[in-house]
């Protein structure tokens, strides 16, 4: 129930702490979820969530405010039905926010605890189970608009440093009722609206949308990082938003834990990190608490290479196991996953203030540095200037990669 690792005002490369990591809780699992499976009835039973819809949201809040304060955070993420439970039609859905988000800018005037970011659920109710920004019925994406537009409004009004869209259904089971091509053109097109509404609001945030291969759809559009970048660039939003990587979703991908993180960061666009986990073994999304220090030290070398997050942050997208019913669970599993981040950051500042393995890199790809290599690591190369060059230099020598080496000294900061 202490911290052993993560002290915040503690400096590490000229930086606090806490400015690397810039944690959040997310206010689902922490606060909605129930430890309810696909396999098992709820087991979590909170008072928070006890009670007529209304009071109990705000009961919700207030609680989740006093862990924030406790825990020592200064950041949450929720979406609009975490907060404020959803009214029989939009109006009375939009009344029940504008109600829950007073409540919540007054909490979070009180204590200083500010909105990573916000995000709408456009995958749980039945209207979205073709999906929402590529359903088949312009009607359901309308609807889905009109949601997007309220959670922006929100976003402005709470002052959210980021906006996440985050495409639960928008994918297909089966090709043969599926249009592929439309329905991209038709997310592009939603996307595209969401920038227009944002610039014309005045909302300061950075937009992201965050990969996922599948679950709940067979295969989502959305699969990783490259295929979200890809979207991004061939549709002209590269400019407009970011990714969220949930390193959850990288291993159901059948990435490595640090895969996306690494390849989105390469792109320039790393945006936030969902900071879970997941068992490869199992093959579905179980969001755990992240305890693997091999994997904060990766993803905090990345972060450190790209010079930070900010406005991104690491937001705990985990839940605590359903058998975890005693409420210190909730502590413990925040406190022990803030320092494993902390230990990865102290782990990666030494590897990068080492430069041991920066250098031994440098030295691999040193032949781009010169001559011919230089021009081809410039974009000025031409074939007949690769085939010039073979001719007078002969066969390529085999050179080692070493990765054994690699790995052990990789070990050593571990």
């Amino acid at each position: 129930m202490c911290f052993k690792h993560y002290h915040a005002e503690e400096v590490l490369l000229g930086r606090k702490m806490e400015d690397w990591l810039r944690f959040s809780v997310c206010y689902w699992h922490s606060f909605c979820g129930t430890g309810g499976d696909p396999f098992g009835f709820p087991t979590l039973c909170r008072s928070w969530n006890e009670g007529a819809p209304m009071e109990a949201a705000k009961r919700r809040l207030r609680a989740a405010f006093e862990f924030f304060t406790k825990l020592g955070v200064k950041y949450y993420t929720f979406h609009d039905r975490d907060v404020a439970p959803e009214g029989s039609t939009l109006e009375e859905s939009n009344r029940n926010l504008d109600e829950l988000t007073d409540l919540a800018l007054q909490l979070q005037t009180q204590t200083g605890v500010k909105v990573l970011w916000v995000t709408c659920n456009l995958f749980a109710h039945p209207r979205y189970m073709n999906g929402a920004a590529t359903n088949p019925d312009c009607h359901v994406l309308a609807f889905a608009g009109a949601q997007v537009k309220k959670g922006l409004d929100v976003a402005r009004k709470l002052g959210a440093e980021n906006f996440v869209f985050w495409g639960g259904r928008e994918g297909f089971h089966s090709v043969h009722n599926t249009d592929v091509g439309a329905e991209l053109k038709h997310m592009a097109s939603f996307f595209k609206m969401a920038v227009k509404y944002k610039e014309k609001i005045g909302l300061k945030c950075q937009f992201l949308i965050e990969p996922k291969p599948k679950e709940p759809c067979k295969h989502q559009y959305d699969y990783d990082a490259m295929s979200v970048i890809a979207f991004l660039k061939h549709y002209g939003l590269e400019g407009d938003f970011k990714l969220n990587i949930e390193p959850n979703h990288t291993t159901l991908a059948g990435h490595s834990y640090e895969h996306d993180v690494v390849m989105a960061s390469a792109f320039g666009m790393l945006g936030s990190v969902d900071a879970n986990t997941g068992s490869p073994d199992l093959g579905w999304d179980t969001d755990q608490f992240p305890m693997d220090v091999r994997n904060t030290t990766l993803v905090m070398k990345t972060v450190i290479e790209q010079g930070g997050l900010q406005p991104g942050g690491l937001n705990f997208d985990a839940k605590v196991r359903r058998e975890s019913t005693d409420m210190e669970d909730l502590f413990i599993a925040h406190i022990a996953a803030m320092d494993a981040f902390a230990r990865g950051l102290r782990n990666a500042a030494r590897i990068v203030e080492d430069g041991i393995m920066a250098a031994m890199v440098k030295e691999r790809y040193s032949s781009f540095s010169r001559d011919i290599g230089q021009k081809v690591d410039e974009g000025s190369a031409t074939l007949e200037e690769m085939e010039a060059f073979i001719k007078e230099n002969g066969e390529p020598k085999t050179t080692s990669g070493k990765q054994e080496k690699y790995e052990s000294i990789f070990n050593c900061y571990i």
